[in-house]
């Protein structure tokens, strides 16, 4: 027997693209790359680009200390556009079939970068500091909070797969009848922590990202936070499928022959139902490192061909770590929802392709199409080998 359908029925969200879903549409499909900006003051002594969020955010102070916070801030962000229709099913279901399910890799790591330099500075800690403000499971304590949903909530880190891991989660709680509803995505928030770290491995840009390209030099960090409200009711747009792996090849780099992320896409296309010439656009992990660029590349034209378009949206949004498989699951739900000049999002880069790689079909910009496409793909592919693909579907 099928299983029931699991459907993506609203989307909040904000990033370096803009705060909403029309803000995000009009950067994303912009005839000029937008979104990053020049900051000196995360990294020390350079100057890098950044997916920074430069809208105002709220404060939280009404909320206990340890609710607050940069990453719980914009996930209120994204929470307040998708309000009503959380209100909506809360008093049809009940607020114990609504679900919470987040992904997040940063969590509140900047307020504690914070206080630690107060505590250096002046030997104690800042007042209206909690430790506890840096617990993964504080993003999904927090929504459960704010929403009014009293069903399970929890929230999963798995570095860059882990929002769009929530979203698989939700839909599998929906299947089993455990809930009606569940709110699910994720955040990550700009700290010295991942900056650095990620300059460590030698992996951050100081200029656009330049993903498949000979000239690549690097992924550039970014913020923001995407959350959906996931039911059994038809919408707009249905989550058909998914795929997830573990090939565990290596802490940080990915399986050069891309088999993990192979089995991901495999799974994805199995669960949906669909052929491999059925997928009208592939959102690329497309991080612009050497190592990534040359896997994913492998593995999307083994399982998929030459010929399906494709993007990386990351020299758009910077790679939001922990939020980009929702952030980039969200770009997709606006292709496929709120697209009436039918775009395809455009992979901004110097054209230089790198001979060593399969040659994708990689977007131009302003490339539009006879018509909408219906169905897509988006990949998420993390430290350890964590490789999740999430198949979306207009309805």
């Amino acid at each position: 027997m099928k299983s029931a359908p699991i459907f993506l029925n609203d989307l909040g969200v904000v990033c370096a693209l803009g705060d909403g879903r029309a803000a995000v549409a009009a950067a994303l499909f912009a005839d000029v790359p937008g979104g990053l900006s020049d900051n000196a003051t995360l990294l020390p002594g350079r100057t890098l680009a950044l997916g920074e969020v430069h809208s105002p955010l709220p404060t939280l102070e009404a909320l206990p200390v340890s609710l607050r916070g940069r990453n719980n801030a914009l996930l209120d962000v994204a929470l307040a556009q998708i309000a009503p229709a959380v209100a909506d099913v809360i008093s049809r279901y009940g607020a114990e079939r609504v679900a919470v399910v987040l992904g997040t890799s940063t969590s509140g790591i900047g307020e504690s970068e914070q206080a630690l330099r107060t505590r250096a500075e002046h030997g104690h800690w800042p007042e209206g500091f909690d430790y506890a403000q840096q617990e993964m499971g504080t993003a999904a304590q927090f929504v459960r909070e704010r929403s009014g949903a009293l069903g399970p909530a929890w929230t999963l880190s798995t570095a860059c797969s882990s929002s769009a891991k929530a979203l698989m989660s939700a839909a599998r709680m929906l299947r089993s009848g455990i809930v009606d509803a569940v709110i699910a995505g994720g955040a990550d928030s700009l700290c010295r922590f991942t900056v650095a770290g990620f300059s460590a491995l030698e992996s951050v840009s100081a200029v656009r990202c330049n993903p498949f390209s000979q000239h690549r030099c690097g992924i550039n960090i970014g913020e923001g936070a995407a959350l959906f409200l996931l039911t059994r009711e038809p919408g707009p747009v249905s989550l058909a499928g998914w795929g997830e792996s573990a090939d565990a090849h290596h802490m940080s780099a990915p399986d050069p022959q891309g088999l993990g992320a192979i089995d991901a896409l495999q799974q994805a296309l199995q669960r949906a139902g669909w052929a491999p010439s059925e997928v009208d656009y592939v959102n690329l992990h497309g991080t612009a490192t050497g190592h990534n660029d040359a896997m994913e590349s492998l593995a999307v034209a083994q399982v998929l061909g030459t010929d399906v378009p494709a993007s990386s949206t990351k020299p758009l949004t910077g790679h939001t770590l922990g939020a980009s498989g929702a952030i980039e699951a969200a770009l997709c739900w606006i292709l496929l929802a709120e697209n009436p000049q039918q775009q395809l999002p455009p992979h901004w880069w110097d054209g230089v392709a790198d001979p060593a790689l399969p040659a994708l079909p990689l977007v131009a910009p302003a490339t539009f199409l006879p018509q909408l496409p219906r169905r897509v793909l988006s990949n998420s592919f993390a430290f350890g080998g964590s490789n999740a693909v999430l198949a979306l579907e207009r309805r």
